[in-house]
């Protein structure tokens, strides 16, 4: 079984070594790169299974290698891992606006950033954003967007149109965190003048609607919503 290729995009030294250390330990390849140049280079050629990506570094920034590799379709479909200085939310929500899987903030323990890498690879590459099939089963939960129909259980759920495209949204890519802004864009659309909050509604009222269920829905303070991992099995 072939070695997890990462890459990893880090301008420090110390923690690059200490980033390609663990992961090598943990039977991963690592290619090392210190600057944004270098990192997207090397990720067209080498087609990793996974970037770790700072986004501070110098000359082309974190961000921008970010919206390249996502906005590539060669590439898009490879999963990023954000390192953070200071975890500050507008990074963070910037971040995985633009297609990021995950976000890690320094200082990090090589025991949670290993955690983080096996979560990212078990999950495989993200699905086309449009949200991959229209039917989607997550445990007892089973969400068909083209008959509009939701059930748990065989039992049906009544929602409404919008909180049928939010759970099939989310439901379609479990474990990653969508920022209140996307999932508004994805699901109410662009066009629409709303707020951000606008969608903590949509998430309660869908909650309230699934029941013992609703917990699948996962609020990341600051961030997002996700479709937690465990509930997808």
């Amino acid at each position: 079984m072939a070695k997890p290729k990462i890459l990893v995009v880090e301008d420090e030294p110390d923690i690059l070594e200490v980033i390609t250390y663990n992961l090598e330990r943990e039977g991963n390849k690592v290619i090392a790169c210190r600057n944004g140049e270098q990192g997207l280079s090397r990720i067209r050629t080498d087609n990793p299974d996974l970037v770790i990506l700072d986004l501070m570094l110098p000359g082309m920034d974190g961000v921008e290698v970010c919206r390249q590799v996502k906005s590539d379709p060669v590439t898009r479909a490879i999963p990023i891992i954000m390192v953070t200085a200071k975890g500050e939310e507008s990074d963070i929500v910037l971040g995985l606006g633009i297609g990021a899987d995950d976000y890690i903030a320094k200082p990090f323990s090589p025991r949670e950033l290993v955690a983080r890498v096996k979560v990212v690879l078990r999950r495989g590459p993200l699905k086309d954003q449009s949200g991959g099939g229209e039917r989607v089963v997550r445990g007892q939960l089973a969400i068909d967007l083209g008959r509009h129909e939701a059930k748990i259980a065989e039992l049906p759920v009544t929602l409404t149109p919008t909180e049928m495209r939010l759970l099939h949204f989310l439901a379609s890519h479990p474990g990653r965190v969508f920022p209140r802004a996307h999932l508004l864009s994805r699901v109410i659309g662009e066009d629409a003048i709303v707020t951000d909050r606008n969608i903590d509604v949509h998430v309660r009222a869908l909650r309230q609607k699934l029941g013992d269920h609703g917990a699948c829905i996962e609020t990341v303070r600051g961030v997002g919503y996700r479709f937690a991992d465990a509930a997808a099995k």
